[in-house]
C-alpha cells in the first residue's frame, strides 16, 4: 500500500496508521473496497488537501490486482 497525502492541519501517526492496516489483515474484503475504505478513513481523520493510494496485491489465480485512488479538497 503507497500512500501519499499532503496534510492540512492534521497528521496521521505512523504507527496508528500501521495498526490501522494491521486490522484488516484477517477480514476478508474486497481489493477495490479496501481501496476505498482506506481513503474514506485517511479523509475522515485528517481533511488532506490531497491524496493519492496505489494498493498492490499478490497474484491469486494469476491475476495480479493494482487500485488506485486520488482525492483532491
Amino acid at each position: 500500500i503507497y500512500l501519499e497525502y499532503i496534510p492540512d492541519r492534521v497528521c496521521i501517526e505512523l504507527k496508528s496508521f500501521k495498526e490501522y492496516l494491521m486490522f484488516y489483515r484477517d477480514i476478508g474484503i474486497f481489493h477495490e473496497h479496501l481501496a476505498n475504505k482506506i481513503v474514506e478513513d485517511v479523509i475522515r481523520a485528517s481533511k488532506p488537501r490531497r491524496l493519492k493510494i496505489k494498493t498492490e496485491f499478490n497474484i491469486r489465480g494469476g491475476i495480479k490486482t493494482v487500485v488506485e485512488r486520488e482525492y483532491n479538497s
